[in-house]
């Protein structure tokens, strides 16, 4: 095909893309009807019937993707509000039900990540994020696997104050002239890549703001009367998200053995240089330092962790920080995502149709059977289809399925959602890395099926432990 061929092919393919978009949408949108039809129960109230259907489209566009993730969470929200509110569609309007499902975007998990997001913006513009990138990796000497372990580890911690989207990026942003510098066929390379994509995603386990399906855990558990501070959940994620990274470690270095004793890994630092941008540092140091410890102090003040999250959004805004381009650039999406998830679960638990489920399935005393099925459903739902979306719907099933372990299911099911690392596309992490054109689809198989499988075992064990 010559260029102009390709170009009128693109141009044809563009064209294309929003009509195949647009069937695929309103063929998720028959099926949900038609299953909804199917699966429906003589006794379904209206808004029963309604949550049915909610839930299997957005299933659908979750899984098939012809809008993008945080559209669906925002159909969720729309549905809701028309279908349980209306007069005209429904027997029994049900307004208290619209205003909570609503309100998940004043839910305090919101303000908690938007605090943490505007932390991880702060870091990235001063530059703070590179210097701690800078320290630690040359703190780890030259040795290929020592490297690897501080990359690592460095990887994991800044994931659980920042995106692990942001955090890969400028990882691979970092060592990306090293990785040039290698031959093709060296090992190390793929062993570099994959050690950030799963650190990225791991690492996340460890704080409540470190990835969405934790603070969504978080926000049902709240709906339930259970109340998870932020030391709490470090408790919880912490340990497993470091013995993971660190098993993970010790495999790439049997897998990929190196072919030389000692590299040295170049690193670039953004200086502050001005006077303004040293002034921006410290400040952004002394809001993270003072938010940081307040979050992990929660116990002996018990300031709630969302009113907390106000000084980063306060002072760093106040000072001139962050000006609006920043709060512009700040990850709306997910927080979209996250107040539909939570609003997907008031739906289908406040309208009955869970219980209704529930009750037409005889588990008796399995509870163990259910944590261990339900940790292995979340991971496999998550290599498919957004992780956040995945513990939307699976969260208020179980929590309702097991009364009296209401904590410990929804710890299993959110940290296993972290855990679906099989595939390029499972996460943004794999994806970024995929991008640099250094591994094979294949390559991935590796840390998918490994904590793909032990991930969830090693969290049912320790949650069992602790609680």
């Amino acid at each position: 095909m010559d260029s102009r061929s390709y170009a009128k092919y693109s141009i044809l393919k563009d064209k294309i893309k929003p009509w195949k978009n647009a069937l695929i949408f309103l063929g998720v949108m028959l099926g949900a009807v038609v299953l909804t039809q199917l699966f429906k129960g003589a006794e379904f109230s209206d808004s029963m019937t309604y949550a049915l259907f909610i839930l299997l489209f957005a299933v659908g566009l979750w899984v098939h993707e012809p809008i993008p993730p945080y559209a669906v969470a925002l159909l969720i929200i729309g549905f809701e509000v028309y279908f349980f509110g209306s007069v005209y569609l429904n027997s029994n309007p049900d307004q208290a039900l619209v205003d909570k499902c609503v309100s998940t975007w004043s839910s305090s998990v919101i303000w908690l990540m938007m605090g943490g997001f505007f932390l991880a913006s702060s870091m990235k513009k001063t530059g703070l994020d590179l210097k701690v990138f800078h320290m630690v990796v040359n703190a780890f000497g030259k040795s290929p696997s020592i490297l690897l372990l501080g990359l690592m580890l460095t990887t994991a911690i800044l994931s659980m104050i920042m995106s692990n989207t942001a955090t890969t990026a400028m990882m691979v942003a970092c060592i990306s002239p090293f990785i040039s510098s290698l031959k093709k066929e060296n090992k190390f390379k793929k062993a570099l890549l994959l050690g950030v994509a799963i650190a990225a995603s791991i690492g996340g386990m460890g704080t409540i703001i470190g990835s969405p399906p934790n603070a969504m855990t978080v926000g049902q558990l709240a709906n339930f009367g259970q109340e998870v501070n932020f030391i709490e959940w470090m408790a919880y994620g912490l340990p497993i998200s470091l013995v993971v990274v660190i098993l993970f470690w010790l495999v790439l270095i049997k897998v990929f053995p190196f072919e030389h004793q000692e590299y040295q890994l170049q690193t670039t630092e953004q200086v502050a240089s001005s006077r303004s941008e040293q002034v921006d540092r410290k400040i952004t140091l002394v809001v993270m330092f003072v938010t940081v410890a307040l979050w992990m102090t929660t116990p002996l003040h018990n300031i709630h962790v969302a009113a907390i999250a106000m000084l980063p959004i306060v002072f760093l805004t106040i000072t001139g920080v962050l000006d609006a381009h920043d709060f512009r650039a700040n990850s709306w999406d997910t927080l979209i995502l996250v107040a539909g998830g939570l609003s997907l679960g008031h739906g289908i638990t406040d309208t009955g149709l869970a219980k209704y489920y529930i009750d037409q399935v005889n588990l008796g005393d399995s509870y163990l059977l259910g944590i261990v099925v339900f940790a292995f459903v979340t991971m496999a739902f998550s290599n498919i289809m957004s992780n956040t979306a995945t513990t939307a719907i699976v969260l208020p099933i179980v929590m309702m399925l097991f009364p009296g372990h209401e904590l410990q299911m929804a710890l299993v099911v959110g940290l296993s959602a972290s855990c679906a690392l099989l595939l390029p596309v499972s996460t943004p992490p794999n994806a970024i890395v995929f991008s640099t054109g250094a591994l094979e689809q294949k390559d991935f198989r590796l840390g998918g099926l490994l904590i793909g499988v032990l991930g969830p075992l090693l969290i049912i064990g320790w949650i069992l432990l602790l609680t």
